[in-house]
């Protein structure tokens, strides 16, 4: 009884009125290892249950379960914007300050990334750091057309936002053909660059959808390419370039025969396989990815998060 008296009492000093343990050992005439078990204690009994009114904490609590449903090393959940024109930023920062800790923490020796809106805003929004031994790589061919983004560019902003080495990747996304994609993938330059991109220690990829949002499907696509025939092909949605189904499998058509990129299998052996991506429209290319396993962190927007934890 007497002990849990202390218990009631040195809970309520510490969470009600803010003291610290060295304060409560002074006021309670006890040491501050006592204090500190007394609080453990309170706890573990159930006689201070802690809760979080910020709505920040369901974010944590989704987090943990897309970890646990798709087996992921680890995952962020960001706040969904009231406007979805503010997702890629949003993503973008939730993005940055996740690689700003990775980075930090881990130090890899290499970081591959692909292109788009999200990438652009992350790279927008780190930190920044003093890698000079860090090699940072593209992983896939660039747009040649559009203005939207400079998608060459976005692997130099990564490469001077961590003062690291950088490695383009100067091939466009599609070969014009089967043919042309045979005898551009003859050249050991490319060989080399797809396999030295396969062997990052990091990757940092978004996912594109089937809709007029993509920028892959407005300047991306080779001029006999249709998205509605992709589509019938049974594609959600794009990964390195690569169509998929909506269980994350390579839909039957040429355009995935004509796509410069790693091979999904390639892209398995990459250690650390972090996918950014939100809003409705990506939710189906967002669940064939996880469904897949083809990536081992998510950053993802709130809305999204329910969506693949319901589906």
């Amino acid at each position: 009884m007497e002990n849990q008296e202390l218990m009631v009492r040195a809970s309520w000093l510490y969470h009600v009125e803010g003291l610290t343990q060295a304060q409560i050992g002074e006021r309670m005439n006890l040491t501050r290892r006592r204090v500190n078990e007394l609080l453990a204690a309170a706890l573990e009994e159930g006689v201070v249950r802690i809760s979080f009114a910020s709505p920040l904490s369901e974010n944590v609590e989704l987090e943990a379960r897309l970890c646990q449903r798709f087996g992921l090393q680890d995952a962020v959940v960001a706040p969904t914007p009231m406007d979805p024109v503010h997702m890629h930023a949003v993503i973008g920062r939730a993005s940055a300050s996740y690689l700003d800790r990775l980075l930090q923490v881990r130090k890899p020796r290499s970081l591959g990334v692909g292109w788009g809106a999200t990438l652009h805003e992350t790279v927008k929004q780190m930190t920044g750091a003093n890698e000079p031994e860090m090699r940072v790589r593209s992983l896939m061919g660039g747009l040649t057309r559009g203005s939207e983004i400079n998608t060459f560019e976005i692997v130099r902003s990564f490469a001077q936002a961590l003062n690291a080495k950088c490695h383009y990747f100067a091939a466009p996304i599609y070969a014009g053909s089967e043919e042309a994609h045979a005898v551009i993938m003859a050249q050991p330059v490319f060989q080399e660059f797809l396999r030295d991109g396969s062997n990052v220690e990091v990757s940092f990829l978004s996912a594109g959808d089937v809709t007029g949002r993509s920028l892959q499907v407005r300047y991306g696509l080779p001029p006999q390419a249709d998205i509605g025939e992709l589509v019938a092909a049974g594609a959600v949605g794009d990964l390195l370039g690569r169509y998929l189904d909506a269980e994350g499998r390579p839909v039957d058509h040429p355009l995935n025969r004509q796509v410069i990129s790693p091979t999904l299998d390639a892209y398995r052996g990459i250690p650390n396989r972090i996918l950014a991506s939100g809003g409705a429209h990506k939710h189906a290319i967002l669940l064939a990815i996880l469904r897949a396993g083809l990536a081992t962190t998510v950053v993802t927007d709130a809305e999204s998060a329910r969506f693949l934890l319901d589906a």
